[in-house]
């Protein structure tokens, strides 16, 4: 073996030095692999994780004591201030005519769980015209960029797996209008699995087990990858950060923005209600004053299912994974290691999740386990929220920003999608005193689609329809554009 190698002897020094068992078999490309996957891991970091999250009850339940459902503000309709809610468009608005605010996709997945081969963001969501998830996000970012007099920054967080696929589809695509310029990618990082014992596991004699480190990781590549000082340059604070899944979104939310532009707030969050007392979604929670999210399998069942006074659900406020982020919050919480905290500065914490890790035996041999044997470490992007001054929650209508594609079938489906983007749509149209044939959900009778070019919210489509100059009929396959 090349011991003589710096950075083998780095790994032999940390007990890790079985990463290089089969060094000597591989060819030189292979170990320049092997080398380079071994460059990204910090070594430290391990070894403190495997010490703090591996130790006899480190796998311990969330601690709940002391918790309490978060307070939000509330939609009008709901008894919210409407006047607040106006004000809020208005600094919104400001904003984003200012050129203060970014879009942000977390785009590492791949479509596997969907029967898709391709990363997800290349999926077809749309009822008429089949449009992917990305084409959805850059029409709608390339319009409001219109409607504000400003073009907005779209900052796009790929995985190792995907990142050469997803330059290659927007390349192919000319980035769908968009100024190439205000496109930016950059890859997720990395963390190695390791056993129980916290030997870091090889997948192959060449390859190590690496998996991303969780979307809470977007924190610090943004920060590796230069993304926060580019938005320092445009003048850019204000990141709307959302996943990949959700065509619904309304990634660019006037009202959303001017909450939390007027609130100071460096993490902001939106919330629905929840259908029904189990849903998978976090909670909305607060902890030793402090907003916090617990996620739906570390809450009992008997707390997600306690009504209050007015018999609606205590935990009622759900979390759909869009936020606000301040760009200043963001490099604060990138620049100091996860799981150290440095005096009183905040620190992103990893997970440990348990897996079953294809890895080798003792003799070199590829190993399928049928039980975990092994542990991955996470982020999660919600666990900044108690770390951010001044932050904000705000109710929004499931229906105008929330229907994303996780399952082949089933809830949160193609299907299901598809059938909430009708309901949008037909939505708009009758608010618009147009004549739509829906059925008791709402879901028209016939496909149709609208271009978020002609309207990708309800005012915006509003203004767009009052310009025309005939109505076009309802029939099957309407397309506005």
């Amino acid at each position: 073996m090349a011991t003589n190698h710096p950075l083998i002897e780095k790994f032999q020094q940390a007990g890790q030095g079985q990463v290089f068992a089969y060094f000597d078999e591989l060819s030189p490309e292979a170990q320049r692999q092997l080398l380079a996957e071994a460059a990204e891991i910090d070594l430290a970091e391990v070894e403190r994780l495997s010490r703090t999250l591996l130790a006899k009850g480190a796998a311990a339940g969330v601690n709940l004591e002391g918790l309490t459902p978060a307070p939000y503000e509330k939609r009008p309709e709901h008894g919210g201030d409407a006047a607040a809610w106006a004000k809020a468009k208005a600094a919104g608005e400001a904003a984003l005519r200012a050129g203060r605010v970014a879009a942000f996709t977390v785009a590492g997945g791949q479509g596997t769980r969907l029967g898709y081969d391709g990363p997800k963001g290349t999926f077809p969501v749309t009822p008429v015209r089949r449009k992917t998830l990305f084409q959805v996000f850059a029409e709608k970012i390339r319009a409001a960029g219109v409607r504000y007099g400003k073009p907005l920054h779209w900052f796009i967080m790929t995985s190792h797996v995907n990142h050469a696929a997803t330059e290659a589809f927007f390349t192919a695509n000319q980035c769908f209008g968009l100024d190439r310029d205000h496109v930016h990618f950059f890859r997720q990082g990395r963390m190695p699995a390791v056993g129980f014992d916290g030997k870091i596991l090889l997948e192959g004699k060449g390859t190590i087990a690496l998996s991303p480190d969780g979307h809470g990781g977007s924190l610090r590549a943004l920060e590796r990858s230069g993304a926060l000082d580019l938005m320092q340059r445009e003048g850019v604070d204000i990141l709307s950060y959302f996943q990949v899944d959700n065509p619904l979104i309304r990634i660019i939310d006037p009202a959303f923005i001017g909450w939390h532009v007027l609130g100071a707030s460096e993490m902001s969050s939106k919330m629905v209600p929840k259908a029904f007392p189990e849903e998978k979604v976090g909670h909305f929670c607060v902890q030793q004053g402090r907003r916090v999210v617990i996620e739906y399998s570390d809450l009992p069942l008997a707390m997600q299912r306690e009504k209050g006074p007015d018999g609606q659900l205590r935990y009622l406020a759900g979390s759909i994974a869009i936020h606000l982020l301040d760009r200043e919050f963001v490099r604060r919480m990138a620049r100091v290691q996860p799981g150290v905290a440095e005096g009183n500065a905040p620190t992103l914490p990893f997970h440990r999740a348990d897996k079953k890790i294809p890895t080798l035996d003792a003799t070199g041999r590829p190993v399928k386990p049928e039980k975990p044997n092994g542990v991955k470490f996470e982020m999660f992007v919600f666990d900044a929220l108690p770390f951010a001054r001044q932050p904000v929650i705000i109710e929004t209508r499931r229906e105008d920003d929330f229907s994303p594609v996780k399952n082949a079938e089933g809830v949160d489906s193609p299907k299901t999608c598809r059938d909430d983007q009708l309901r949008q749509f037909a939505r708009w149209l009758k608010a618009n005193a147009a004549t739509v044939t829906t059925d008791a959900t709402g879901l028209p009778a016939v496909s149709l689609e609208v271009s978020p070019l002609f309207g990708y919210d309800e005012d915006s489509f509003a203004d767009a329809w009052r310009k025309l100059a005939a109505k076009p009929a309802i029939t099957e396959g309407l397309y506005l554009e």
